[in-house]
């Protein structure tokens, strides 16, 4: 799967950023998702935080690592941008939960904020690529 080729491919508006810009932006995203992300599941292994406090973040997880498949692998963009809503839904949900539930760990939600940032955009793209993609879509 060559996603470089495959996102060219795609329609895009003109605010869509560069293709060498994803890169960077999700290795600097993925290593703030490792650490806080990371501080989640060890609180809740040492029964600092509850289960449902932790399960915005698995879902999260697994929301934001389907994207690729979804998106390149099956090349459908209406299931990638009910992924992305899906994904954006439950980092507003950890932020949220985890911002009321310990002030020890409000730092995580605080350090997600580049992430939430980024998927708030990332949302927004993908929806204007199905968008302007419907027909290639309705035809796959």
């Amino acid at each position: 799967m060559n996603t470089q080729k495959e996102y060219r491919q795609l329609l895009k508006p003109s605010w869509s950023p560069p293709d060498w810009l994803f890169g960077p932006v999700w290795s600097v995203l993925y290593i703030i998702i490792f650490i806080s992300f990371g501080s989640v599941f060890y609180g809740l292994l040492k029964n600092e935080i509850v289960f449902m406090i932790a399960l915005p973040f698995i879902l999260n997880l697994i929301f934001n690592f389907a994207f690729t498949p979804i998106q390149f692998g099956l090349r459908n963009n209406l299931l990638a941008a009910i992924d992305i809503l899906l994904s954006l839904g439950t980092l507003i949900w950890a932020i949220f939960s985890i911002w009321q539930s310990t002030p020890i760990f409000g730092w995580v939600a605080l350090i997600n904020i580049p992430y939430l940032i980024w998927v708030l955009f990332a949302t927004t793209l993908q929806l204007t690529i199905t968008y302007l993609n419907r027909k290639t879509t309705i035809e796959s």
